[in-house]
């Protein structure tokens, strides 16, 4: 039977001189395992060979979900071609690409985290010409992170201490707040003791992740501290450092 759906391309693998091996987060069906024969070849149905970030509209043929999918058709759309002016750009969207395909199961739909992982990579796209392109990119990144924990059911507690229930207050300058993996979410400084793999929080970082509003205007040096705590709770959750995460962290930046 030939479904349609519409994919975004998150993983290749050559498989043979012509063919490929493709992993597509798709909106219907959710992430499925496919082969593209012939994707290499000059004239194909493909337009050409599948890449990662490749979008459009697909049709496949899926017998058993046990196999790999057949991939028939894709018809790609104008994709996302400023992100190869900027390397911290791409590596953020490669990451988030890598935290979708480790994060969610095959034939396990999520429609609003396709949605927002496709304007994810639009706005990051469009925002290559503006001032403070990194800054804005992290940003970006840190808002898809915590749409993609939401969608699967890991979001963390980020207004309250996950052990007391203190409420987080913006406005209270006291506060003394810290982030537990184990715990996911936020720990006070009154029950901090219990929990080992706490990481202290400044002010600035625990305002914006508990009001996510505050990104948009928030210090690059605040962003990287964010995103510093979100690739600590994404490798406690996948039990292994994400590949990609040392390209997104601002000691290995050089964009």
């Amino acid at each position: 039977m030939l479904t349609k759906d519409t994919a975004i391309c998150i993983r290749t693998t050559d498989y043979s001189e012509t063919s490929q091996i493709v992993t597509l987060f798709t909106r219907a069906a959710g992430k499925i395992s496919a082969i593209a024969k012939g994707s290499k070849r000059p004239k194909s149905a493909f337009d050409g060979p599948l890449e990662v970030f490749s979008y459009g509209q697909i049709v496949f043929s899926d017998s058993s979900r046990e196999r790999l999918a057949t991939l028939t058709e894709f018809q790609q759309q104008p994709g996302f071609a400023d992100l190869a002016n900027n390397l911290f750009a791409l590596n953020c969207c490669l990451f988030g690409a890598e935290l979708v395909n480790g994060l969610t199961h095959d034939y396990d739909p999520h429609p609003q985290l396709f949605d927002s992982f496709l304007q994810f990579l639009h706005n990051i796209n469009e925002k290559q010409q503006t001032k403070n392109k990194r800054q804005i990119a992290l940003s970006l990144l840190i808002l898809f992170q915590l749409t993609l924990l939401r969608e699967i059911g890991l979001m963390p507690i980020l207004n309250a201490c996950v052990n007391c229930k203190t409420r987080y207050e913006i406005r209270d300058t006291s506060d003394e707040f810290y982030f537990s993996s184990s715990a996911n979410g936020l720990i006070c400084r009154d029950c901090e003791a219990s929990f080992p793999d706490k990481i202290k929080l400044t002010k600035n970082a625990a305002d914006c992740l508990a009001n996510v509003k505050l990104l948009a205007e928030a210090q690059e040096k605040t962003l990287d501290e964010i995103q510093q705590v979100l690739v600590k709770h994404f490798t406690e959750i996948l039990h292994r450092p994400p590949k990609m995460a040392k390209y997104v962290l601002l000691r290995n930046n050089t964009d």
